[in-house]
């Protein structure tokens, strides 16, 4: 079935708004949540009525695009999902669906040596082998990390275009230490991934400062179209030059780490740095290996140079050194039982 594309923006907002559990969804409400995405995308004011977004609800909820969306309507004027991690776009794409992917890819394929393109070649291979093994129910040939348990993927794409589009956002976000939520009324510059989880970084409304939040610990998110944007000119490759991972400090942080490696694990650091920064320094008699790097002294980095155990040493900074040191004596100490026999 033939779906025109305000539809299809129509359908995506009412799943976006009724996946925001934070909030009690009136038909009012999706009719302006509607309204705002069409403006958003058309640049121009689309009438919608009641009768549509009515409409709207009743295919999604139906077989005939193949959603069957668990939609229903509470205290007698609220719509939500009656499964809470219930999506549309979580739903297997139909064969015509592939088709249309393949001849895409198809097109795309022919420009994949420029430039522009070169460092999405991973990426390429990647979506060819998923359209592959989805038609012919095949294995996959290629496997990437992923966890498919990991919470905010779904915000993606909603942030994505709210960055694009240049929107102050309202994020419910409730931090690890955080006893409740708390409303972030912030203007959208980046999306970062580190090991395997996904970032978004913002400036405060009421702090103008620029904060990064972990998509797995929003909650929520609302749109502030009384609040002007206030754009930036941070360029997000400078931004982290000094940085491993996603906690950016101030120069008073950033250091020069010296630090060596033994020989069994000297290849790994050799061909994956830690950083940009990394330099080799010498080789001792052991067969030890002396690195530099010039980074920020962050919690990322802790994590990093701990996850190397006894085949790792860091040699300066001191403070560093010793705050190794401290937690690997932590550590011990919670196995004296097995260490003492």
């Amino acid at each position: 079935m033939a779906v025109n594309k305000n539809a299809l923006i129509r359908y995506k907002t009412i799943d976006k708004c009724l996946q925001n559990s934070m909030r009690n969804w009136t038909l009012q409400d999706l009719i302006a949540a509607c309204s705002d995405a069409l403006y958003e995308f058309e640049g121009r004011d689309i009438n919608v009525s009641k009768r549509t977004i009515q409409l709207d609800i009743q295919m999604m909820r139906s077989e005939k695009l193949g959603y069957q969306a668990p939609i229903e309507v509470y205290d007698r004027k609220y719509y939500r999902y009656t499964d809470p991690n219930y999506s549309i776009t979580k739903i297997p794409l139909s064969q015509n669906d592939m088709g249309i992917l393949s001849e895409t890819m198809d097109m795309l394929r022919q420009f994949k040596d420029f430039s522009l393109f070169q460092e999405l070649s991973g990426l390429f291979n990647k979506l060819e082998d998923r359209i592959h093994t989805e038609r012919h129910h095949k294995n996959a040939i290629i496997h990437l990390e992923q966890n498919t348990k990991l919470k905010g993927l779904e915000l993606l794409d909603e942030l994505y275009h709210a960055i694009q589009k240049q929107v102050v956002i309202e994020v419910f976000y409730q931090s690890f230490t955080a006893i409740a939520p708390s409303i972030i009324t912030c203007h959208p510059y980046f999306l970062k991934e580190y090991n395997n989880r996904w970032f978004l970084i913002v400036k405060s409304n009421k702090s103008n400062k620029l904060i990064t939040l972990a998509l797995d610990r929003i909650l929520g998110i609302d749109y502030d179209f009384s609040i002007e944007y206030s754009p930036s000119d941070i360029n997000i490759e400078e931004y982290y030059k000094d940085t491993i991972g996603v906690t950016v400090l101030d120069n008073r942080n950033l250091k020069t780490i010296i630090f060596k490696v033994d020989s069994k694990n000297a290849p790994y650091v050799e061909t994956k740095p830690f950083h940009s920064s990394q330099r080799f320094i010498e080789k001792d008699k052991n067969g030890w290996s002396t690195y530099s790097i010039k980074v920020h002294t962050n919690f990322e980095l802790d994590r990093l140079l701990l996850g190397f155990g006894d085949s790792l040493e860091v040699l300066s900074p001191k403070r560093l050194r010793r705050r190794i040191a401290f937690k690997f004596q932590n550590a011990a100490s919670r196995y004296n039982d097995i260490l003492s026999n």
